[in-house]
């Protein structure tokens, strides 16, 4: 008998991704969860595995030996090994994409080479030219030295056959280290060279893309790195030969380690006072998290009912109990409220994980979480992962979100997840919304779900007055192309009475179409099938896709013409609109391209809370979850754009996206108003989310998908391809349907299956790669699990669409 480890390995394709099985060295404590270094393949190439089990088994024929132990304690529990079993079942992931989901970004680490002379080893006479190379330099050092230092001094390639020869002689020792890829926390900033205070002082010869970093530099003095290569459409490479010129200097500044000061607790809680829906919700929530059994409930309420609160009640409650809690929010701008609120009742007990946070912050409260130094995770989608003691809670807010899922490997979704750790922990699954996904809803009227219903808002606060605008009827206004006139007249009122308004237009940059003025020729991106977007603040028009820049004077590429007619409006152009209309209000435009900085959601928030702003313009992370007591205006600039999409939620998130950002208005003792600028006022949709009706959408929405076979009557899995040739990638779609209609018509015939597609995605093309996707409505059980791996093998045997990736999404949502 031997002690053999199983083992997942990394950078194993799906096609031969299994569980290794190696035999563990005597002197090595290897234990489910820990992280080893394994050879692997015909070449024995050392590669990072997870032990996913050990046992005590007959010594397998041809089994090889683990190399080392990365990790002295198990980095995965039992329940996070299961969990990363479940994934790749489910979504058709390899174990070790399973796994790097379940750890924070700052975990990995890396292998380094070094090589050294043995004691008084000798190099024979006569030897060539590059042997005596390596042996002279590394005897010259008379220390281990990096693989990397020796190939640059040397000009050799890693793992040059020079140096597996000299090993292979005993005259050279290679040993392996293993580094932690863990940011230092520090920010690269650049700034121009003493001596330059004018274009004119640089004496070296620049390019265009240059001079535009030194003039940005000039005008700013210092900026990140990240902000240069944005701000003068330049990447890295420019800004470093500037700095190798001597024209440039970088520096690094420190960053804050910790995300969030730790304060105190305060109670706050003793001076509010519950109403009785909240009051009979919280005991309801307390009684369900002390059950003892896996429990789902759904707490669905209209805007500004105190959903928040009442979870603040029932997770004091748990607390109390001993156990942890996990709060989700779907995005990083819900996250600085949430989690200033939390500090002020919970103190340091609280964590903080999202992606905007360095990975050196992200591995620090990883690592505080699983060694209890804190019972709350508050975070986006990758909190579900959070590894947190003895789960009592976990809360989903705004449940119905689509943030919530994953869109990369592995193709998860929160729910499905937060459901798998409530029935491992037997604790409560909290879903909160004003207007749930139709799914949860179902259930819940089913009764699979305990449905508990906040119908008034807190503190007798009235919904706002929400006035539906046909743009078809309004006299346009020369001063604004996206402003209605009377919403402009409602915006100056606001303005005189001291009030702030939000405007929401889910469209960042400032034109969203670009035509060549002479043949009409719409400017594309050559990498996507996207149009590009013509963005002010840096001048140029950008792909949102793959990042592609171009000047906005190129030349067409159809007839050489360098006039472009602009049109179609983004927030950077309603910003300025706003500025020509009233040019005392102060206004905050909140988009990608303004929340890139770090802390820039809570220093944006903190200040319009503050009333440094009158008007905040922004994408749809304005519009939900928020809360500003003097806010008793809304705009919804364009309606239609979020109601038509390929994609059978469109309504659904249409009417939620309306309902949450008109739920900013009037949410304190002010009366609120909101008006939705709209082409189709006759749309349902826009009728029902105006008079905040979720329960009439939610009737008809659920016919919908009961006539056309939609979820929750049936599932979707979506299967993608994509690769660099279009004719392969959809030759490689076809012989997947080829696969899977010979098994779904044989063995696998009592399935009920329907297939739609292939066909081309909505975006042919993205990032130079074509893609073709197809649909499969089914039941998402186990069988149907098993149809969809038995096609993939077979798919994965033909070599010929090796280079076309494969992709299945278990909550497909297209239209498709």
């Amino acid at each position: 008998m031997a002690r053999v480890a199983r083992v997942a390995v990394e950078n194993a394709a799906l096609s031969f991704d299994k569980i290794y099985t190696y035999l563990i060295p005597e002197d090595m404590d290897a234990r489910p969860g820990c992280r080893v270094t394994a050879p692997f393949g015909a070449g024995n190439r050392t590669r990072f595995g997870i032990v996913m089990e050990t046992a005590d088994a007959p010594a397998p024929q041809r089994a090889k030996t683990l190399v080392s132990l990365v990790d002295e304690k198990p980095l995965l529990d039992a329940e996070m090994l299961a969990l990363a079993r479940w994934l790749r079942e489910t979504t058709f992931c390899t174990y070790f994409d399973a796994m790097r989901a379940l750890l924070p970004p700052g975990a990995g680490v890396r292998l380094q080479y070094q090589y050294l002379l043995p004691r008084g080893a000798v190099l024979p006479g006569g030897a060539d030219g590059d042997r005596r190379r390596v042996f002279e330099y590394l005897k010259g050092r008379g220390r281990p030295v990096r693989e990397e230092t020796l190939c640059a001094a040397l000009a050799l390639a890693p793992d040059a056959p020079v140096l597996r020869d000299l090993c292979g002689e005993g005259l050279l020792i290679k040993s392996q280290l293993v580094r932690q890829r863990v940011l230092d926390g520090k920010l690269v900033m650049a700034r121009l060279a003493d001596g330059i205070e004018t274009l004119s002082d640089v004496t070296v010869k620049i390019t265009a893309k240059q001079k535009a970093v030194v003039e940005l530099l000039l005008q700013a003095g210092q900026a990140s790195l990240k902000e240069v290569c944005y701000f003068a459409a330049a990447g890295k490479s420019v800004v470093d030969r500037l700095e190798t010129a001597g024209v440039v200097q970088y520096y690094t500044r420190e960053v804050y380690r910790s995300p969030y000061a730790a304060g105190p607790a305060r109670d706050t809680a003793a001076g509010i006072e519950l109403s009785d829906e909240q009051r009979a919700a919280c005991d309801a929530l307390c009684g369900l998290a002390d059950s003892g059994k896996p429990q789902t409930a759904l707490l669905y309420g209209v805007t500004g009912s105190g959903k928040t609160e009442v979870f603040l009640r029932a997770i004091r409650h748990v607390l109390a109990s001993g156990r942890g809690v996990i709060v989700m929010v779907p995005e990083i701008s819900l996250t600085p409220q949430t989690v200033d609120r939390f500090r002020r009742h919970f103190g340091s007990r609280v964590a903080v994980l999202h992606s905007g946070l360095s990975m050196t912050e992200r591995l620090d409260e990883w690592k505080r979480i699983r060694d209890g130094g804190a019972q709350i995770v508050v975070g986006t989608r990758s909190a579900v992962f959070a590894p947190v003691r003895d789960l009592g809670l976990i809360v989903m807010d705004e449940e119905q979100e689509s943030t919530y899922k994953s869109e990369q490997s592995p193709r998860y979704h929160a729910r499905d997840v937060a459901r798998r750790r409530a029935a491992w922990h037997k604790c409560l699954l909290l879903l909160a919304s004003a207007t749930p996904c139709t799914e949860s809803f179902w259930h819940a009227r089913r009764g699979d779900y305990t449905l508990l219903t906040l119908r008034a808002r807190y503190g007798a606060a009235r919904l706002p007055d929400v006035t539906i605008v046909d743009m078809n009827l309004q006299e346009p206004d020369a001063r604004s192309a996206s402003l209605s006139p009377q919403l402009i007249g409602e915006l100056g009122e606001n303005l005189a009475r001291g009030e702030q308004s939000i405007l929401l237009l889910n469209r960042r940059g400032y034109n969203t179409l670009v035509k060549c003025a002479v043949c009409q020729t719409v400017a594309e991106c050559p990498n996507c099938s996207v149009a590009l977007t013509y963005h002010s603040a840096n001048g140029h028009l950008m792909c949102h896709y793959c990042g592609y820049t171009a000047r906005a004077d190129a030349v067409c590429p159809s007839c050489g013409s360098r006039f472009r007619r602009f049109s179609g409006a983004g927030t950077q152009k309603v910003e300025q609109e706003l500025g020509e209309l009233f040019p005392d209000a102060r206004v905050l435009r909140m988009d990608m391209d303004t929340t890139m900085a770090r802390f820039s959601h809570e220093k944006h928030f903190a200040d319009f809370s503050a009333g440094k702003y009158d008007i905040i313009i922004g994408t749809q992370m304005v519009a939900k979850g928020l809360d500003f007591p003097n806010v008793t205006l809304v705009g919804v600039l364009s309606a239609d754009s979020a109601l038509y999409a390929q994609d059978y939620r469109s309504f659904e998130r249409a009417f939620s996206l309306f309902t949450q950002v008109v739920g900013r208005s009037g949410r304190a003792q002010k009366a609120g108003r909101a008006f939705i600028q709209t082409f189709t006022p006759e749309n349902p949709v826009i009728a029902l989310a105006a008079a905040q009706d979720y329960d009439s959408f939610y009737e008809e929405e659920i016919e919908s998908r009961r006539l056309h076979l939609y979820p929750p009557f049936c599932d979707m899995a979506g299967i993608g391809f994509s690769g660099q040739r279009g004719g392969e990638t959809r030759a490689a779609a076809r012989r997947f349907l080829q696969e899977l209609t010979a098994l779904a018509q044989s063995e696998y015939a009592d399935l009920p299956l329907r297939v739609l597609g292939p066909c081309e995605s909505q975006i042919l093309k993205i990032a130079g790669r074509y893609r073709w996707r197809m649909a499969v409505k089914c039941r998402w059980n186990a069988r149907t699990r098993e149809l969809l791996w038995r096609t993939v093998q077979k798919y994965l045997a033909v070599r010929e669409y090796h280079s076309v990736a494969l992709s299945i999404d278990p909550r497909f949502e297209s239209a498709l």
